[in-house]
């Protein structure tokens, strides 16, 4: 009975990990039990990429928003074109192109998405292939 029970107890928990799918638009995402995290391409938007980052508290208002990727190709980025939705819960930047952004995910041990003293991590572990895949779609003729 009590293996019942661990079995139960262990399918009921949520599954984190890095995913890709394809539809309705190309969007790779992440989860972990602080944030999630997602990138998607639409070619429909005039800036097509936009990464989100939701958390259960909002974000503070903040300047700058950096991602610090730390790993074999540590990177740092920074933009002050982010904008704040959903209460302030959810961090959104977008723009033409997500290059930087992508190897970070792909080639790195950790992402940090930094806003004021607000740091959120998120582990890489299983991210290289979704992020391929991510890449494979965005890059895509659209139809």
């Amino acid at each position: 009975m009590r293996v019942f029970a661990l079995i139960a107890l262990a399918t009921a928990t949520p599954a984190f990990g890095w995913e890709f799918s394809p539809t309705p638009v190309c969007t790779l995402s992440d989860r972990t039990a602080e944030a999630s995290i997602s990138v998607t391409y639409d070619p429909r938007q005039s800036e097509p990429y936009a990464i989100s980052v939701s958390r259960q508290m909002p974000w503070p208002d903040g300047a700058i928003f950096a991602f610090v990727f730390e790993g074999s190709r540590s990177l740092t980025i920074t933009t002050n074109r982010h904008s704040l939705s959903e209460n302030g819960r959810t961090l959104t930047v977008t723009d033409h192109g997500f290059g930087n952004v992508l190897d970070g995910l792909e080639f790195n041990r950790t992402a940090t998405a930094l806003l004021q003293d607000i740091a959120v991590a998120f582990p890489l572990d299983g991210a290289a292939p979704e992020v391929q895949a991510f890449r494979a779609c965005a890059d895509a003729p659209s139809v």
